[in-house]
């Protein structure tokens, strides 16, 4: 009889989830996680008494009652709304884009003027089928929404140009004709109080744990302490990229500490020139209606994904989803291995969709 009844690869998400339903049934579970901390790119690091989402912002949003219930089962959630803005050239627009933007884009007050100003430049395009991303923008919202809120940002964040990108990417671009701001649909919505850690802590409470322990180091023992692995890291790299190497995204974070208890006033602001560097700013403290007397800002600058880097996005163009296909193929035919989440699945996940993943998962 081996140690374990499963092996968890990755603390993040998938992992803790995934452990503690088996832990509640009895199984015994080990965690590790290659990184010094649990989490995976939930995990805050406390600064100044802010916690920082190291990895980039993330707001917890679910229309599902069953996945919300379970994670407020395990830590009390805040009523954080997602209200982002976007800075182009100095002007702030409200996100979505809503009857508000439009009012900063072109000062109509309903929607009927909206829809008209829209539908005018949709025809001043003169697409009807888009063959890359510029287009089918175009086609969408029309040439001011999508020079002055897309173009730039998207090229940043892809690092190729809209004209160079597949339409695919953006199939529809949610319109909103209400003096609405929260940018999900979601009926629940909020961050965890006291940050992220409370959610991963609490998940993972009772469970044995090992940080800064890679499973590649020691491959062959991790693999025999366990009757079933669940893998949460990439794929190819299980594989040993034996048919080549899956594409990412990265974001790499410039965080700083501010003498100032305020600095944008909006936990998110999207920057959408392509001259300017970065993505977006976060201010952290706004996500928990924070009043420190300091405030911690992170710049994001998105770049392809190099040996070292975290990938943070999955590039699910032709190319990149035959490859992960053929991967696909060996994971099916493993009988003790199970590979779930977004590097596993090569795959981009909300948290929502993860644990709703992880509950519907037949006998854990």
């Amino acid at each position: 009889m081996k140690q374990y009844k499963y092996l968890i690869v990755g603390a993040g998400i998938y992992g803790a989830t995934f452990a503690h339903l088996a832990e509640k049934q009895g199984k015994k579970c080990l965690v590790i996680d290659k990184r010094p901390h649990l989490g995976g790119n939930v995990y805050c690091e406390n600064i100044a008494g802010i916690n920082v989402h190291k990895y980039g912002a993330h707001i917890f949003h679910t229309s599902n009652k069953e996945v919300w219930d379970f994670v407020g089962s395990i830590v009390e959630f805040n009523r954080y709304t997602n209200s982002p803005l976007a800075c182009y050239k100095g002007k702030l627009y409200n996100l979505p884009f809503n009857m508000n933007t439009f009012y900063a884009l072109w000062g109509v007050k309903t929607p009927e003027e909206a829809k008209a100003k829209i539908d005018e430049q949709r025809k001043e395009a003169e697409i009807t089928e888009p063959k890359n991303l510029e287009e089918q923008a175009l086609s969408l919202v029309g040439k001011d929404i999508y020079e002055i809120l897309i173009k730039g940002y998207t090229e940043k964040q892809w690092g190729r140009k809209c004209t160079d990108l597949p339409a695919f990417i953006i199939k529809r671009l949610p319109v909103r004709f209400t003096f609405d701001n929260n940018y999900f649909n979601d009926a629940y919505q909020g961050i965890p109080i006291g940050g992220y850690n409370k959610l991963i802590d609490g998940l993972l409470f009772g469970i044995e744990t090992k940080c800064n322990t890679d499973f590649f180091e020691n491959r062959e023992y991790f693999e025999n302490i366990a009757d079933k692995i669940i893998f949460t890291g990439k794929i190819d790299e299980f594989y040993h990229y034996r048919f080549g190497r899956l594409e990412y995204r990265t974001v790499n974070f410039e965080t700083q500490l501010l003498d100032c208890a305020n600095y944008q006033g909006n936990a998110v602001v999207n920057y959408t020139e392509r001259a300017i560097p970065y993505t977006r700013i976060i201010e952290h403290k706004h996500f928990e209606f924070g009043t420190q007397p300091q405030t911690v800002i992170s710049k994001e600058y998105s770049s392809e994904w190099k040996e070292g880097a975290e990938p943070f996005y999955p590039i699910n163009d032709k190319k990149n989803s035959a490859l992960y296909q053929r991967y696909k193929d060996l994971a099916d035919k493993e009988t003790n291995m199970f590979f779930g989440g977004r590097l596993a699945e090569y795959k981009y996940y909300d948290m929502d969709k993860i644990v709703d993943l992880v509950l519907n998962i037949k006998n854990i």
